[in-house]
């Protein structure tokens, strides 16, 4: 498996996969661009690092992105190099540990996705799974403890030097206000490699609510359990406890519940409701409130861009966000998010804070469609 790694077409096949995921420069200030000048040279070089055994990763530069509760989420960048090397060890290591992990586990698989998730639990709530632990473990990726995690994965992979390499990366520290800090918990999210390490750790608490006889749905470290009453909800909040205690995690108390379908739940931004027999599914509240600071980030009236360049940058928003929540019963909202997209394009034409009735009248809804606007009671026209 390590021998796979070092190959310089895995190297270069890993290459084009950071390039199109983009991302800021690390450590060293190398961009993927600057990178790309030089290709040649440079994979050939990691390549003999890593034939030679003498690759070391650089640390991460961390970063803080802020989160809609004011607090920040640390996210950590490495450089372009290990980016690449991270790619083509998941890219090893990928086939291996998808045979281990569980059906209930939808995040950064290939074949599954979000949809997949919400399909999942759309259908357990409609077969009487209707008490819900909402549950959300306390800074997962910055708590991960490496010696669980390690034997984790010299468990699933017997290749001595790929287990060293994967050990490399946890332990190459970041780089925070111009100071090293040496990281001896955690995997950084933003590394290549994070996510199925994530889905690795997790896979034993899978299982377990699988035995217990529990519905567990798991995207990444974002889960719920469903349950069929109350008592089991009880218990299944028990169990889920135990294990993470095991795991050396702990769940977040103030955003851990038991709840029911009846009374509404939100799951990786949809809002879950079921009334008589129909499970309604639509775009959550902070969902629509983080959409409308995009809106309004993009719709900003003191900027050199004329509408139809607004439009051209609004589009992708409202195309990746339509088709997100396209399957489920948020039409009605979609029809307020779009007469307030308009209401901004509309006040951006003005330069006005508020828009009269005269300006609707002026620019209509189809004047926006002329040129180009989509709006999203037409994505979510064309579901499947």
């Amino acid at each position: 498996m390590y021998r796979s790694i070092l190959e310089e077409t895995r190297l270069l096949r890993a290459f084009l996969a950071v390039r199109r995921n983009n991302g800021c420069p690390g450590i060293d200030r190398q961009s993927i661009q600057h990178f790309r000048e030089h290709l040649g040279i440079h994979i050939r070089e990691l390549s003999r690092l890593l034939k030679d055994k003498r690759y070391q990763p650089l640390p991460a530069v961390r970063v803080y992105i802020p989160k809609s509760n004011g607090k920040r989420r640390p996210l950590g960048i490495p450089a372009v190099r290990d980016r690449i090397v991270q790619q083509a060890v998941l890219e090893a290591i990928q086939p291996t540990l998808e045979q281990t992990f569980s059906a209930a586990s939808y995040g950064f698989r290939p074949g599954r996705s979000a949809g997949h998730a919400l399909a999942q639990i759309r259908e357990y709530i409609q077969e009487g799974y209707e008490y819900v632990i909402d549950a959300d473990i306390e800074d997962f990726f910055g708590t991960i403890d490496h010696t669980v995690l390690m034997a984790k994965i010299r468990n699933a992979i017997r290749d001595r030097d790929v287990t060293r390499l994967i050990s490399q990366f946890l332990n190459a520290g970041v780089m925070e206000e111009g100071r090293y800090r040496k990281t001896t918990t955690g995997t950084p999210q933003g590394g290549v490699i994070s996510p199925i390490l994530a889905n690795l750790y997790l896979t034993e608490l899978d299982y377990c609510m699988e035995r217990a006889g529990l519905k567990l749905v798991r995207y990444a470290d974002d889960f719920v359990i469903l349950c069929k009453s109350v008592n089991q909800a009880t218990y299944a909040m028990k169990t889920l406890r135990d294990k993470l205690k095991k795991l050396k995690l702990s769940l977040s108390e103030e955003k851990t519940r038991i709840t029911s379908a009846r009374q509404g739940f939100t799951f990786l931004g949809h809002t879950f409701w079921k009334r008589g027999n129909t499970v309604y599914t639509f775009p959550s509240d902070k969902s629509m409130s983080a959409y409308k600071d995009k809106i309004r980030h993009t719709t900003r009236r003191q900027q050199p861009k004329n509408i139809k360049m607004v439009i051209e940058r609004l589009n992708p928003i409202i195309r990746g966000w339509g088709n997100y929540f396209r399957n489920g019963h948020g039409k009605k909202r979609c029809q307020r998010l779009d007469e307030w997209t308009r209401m901004r394009l509309r006040a951006f034409l003005l330069k006005k804070r508020r828009v009269s009735f005269e300006a609707h009248t002026k620019y209509p809804n189809t004047f926006f469609k002329g040129l180009g606007l989509v709006f999203l009671v037409d994505l979510m026209a064309r579901r499947p």
